[in-house]
């Protein structure tokens, strides 16, 4: 192997965000918002879709409404119209491709992850009801923006993934509100991030993390304007080495996408060469 293989980032443990990331929620939100409303010849583009995602449910909703003045609707009334027409549609959301093998690959080689979601605990359990094949791999080690006990800032602010590293994963990362010493510097960097909203890709480079973005196509079209940035590499085909040799593989083009299927140590060595 050459020596381009000592010069990648180790990761020890891998957190998820779920919605638009591991299941395809995000078209289930704009049909139930687009269906509320519509009653008043109103519709959500993508524009304003794009400051929604991430966000905890009501800091999302205060966004969308934003643009509507002139609509007579509290958050609480949208909401419980919003949620009627969710609630019909969560057992219908597919994963999105790649997940499952993603996810049994890192099962496999008993890789640490965890789910660290802005999703309300109950629109969670509703959503992967009937994915557990996938989100049973990872034996309740969830942390949702509405889990009052962590007491959590949403995203962009890094606290969701510093509790759920804390918490389930017994890393010391050290607390949202502390300053970090070397130690949680150095356990942060350990931890690798996929996202696909841009406020979850900044949470996630806030905390110190690596971050891999997926973003929505229809994201990337609109431009962001954001100091933080995922994390890029020199090279078309890079791996990210896990602590006991399993990997993963992403490409760049030009933002990072990943791209993932097991590989043998013979195809690996012959990537890196």
């Amino acid at each position: 192997m050459s020596s381009l293989s000592s010069s990648l980032k180790k990761v020890e443990y891998v957190l998820f965000d779920m919605d638009g990331l591991m299941i395809d929620s995000e078209r289930i939100y704009t049909i139930a918002t687009n269906e509320v409303l519509g009653k008043y010849g109103k519709e959500m583009t993508w524009e304003m879709k794009a400051g929604c995602m991430g966000k905890p449910e009501r800091e999302a909703t205060v966004h969308t409404l934003s643009f509507f003045p002139d609509i007579s609707l509290t958050v609480d009334d949208f909401l419980r119209e919003r949620n009627r027409v969710q609630d019909t549609l969560w057992p219908t959301v597919p994963l999105l491709p790649g997940i499952r093998k993603l996810v049994h690959h890192l099962k496999a080689h008993n890789i640490p992850m965890a789910v660290a979601t802005s999703s309300r605990r109950r629109n969670f359990e509703k959503k992967t009801a009937h994915l557990q094949d996938v989100f049973g791999c990872f034996e309740g080690k969830v942390v949702c923006g509405d889990d009052q006990q962590y007491k959590m800032k949403g995203k962009p602010s890094p606290d969701i993934f510093l509790v759920t590293a804390t918490t389930f994963l017994g890393r010391n990362v050290g607390s949202p509100d502390a300053v970090p010493d070397p130690e949680n510097r150095k356990e942060r960097e350990k931890g690798l991030v996929f996202e696909d909203a841009v406020s979850g890709m900044q949470a996630g480079k806030r905390a110190g993390m690596s971050v891999v973005w997926v973003p929505d196509p229809n994201l990337l079209k609109l431009g962001h304007h954001v100091d933080e940035v995922p994390d890029k590499f020199s090279l078309l085909w890079k791996i990210l080495y896990l602590s006991n040799g399993a990997c993963l593989l992403t490409r760049r083009n030009p933002w990072i996408y990943f791209h993932h299927y097991p590989i043998s140590r013979t195809e690996r060595d012959t990537q890196t060469e």
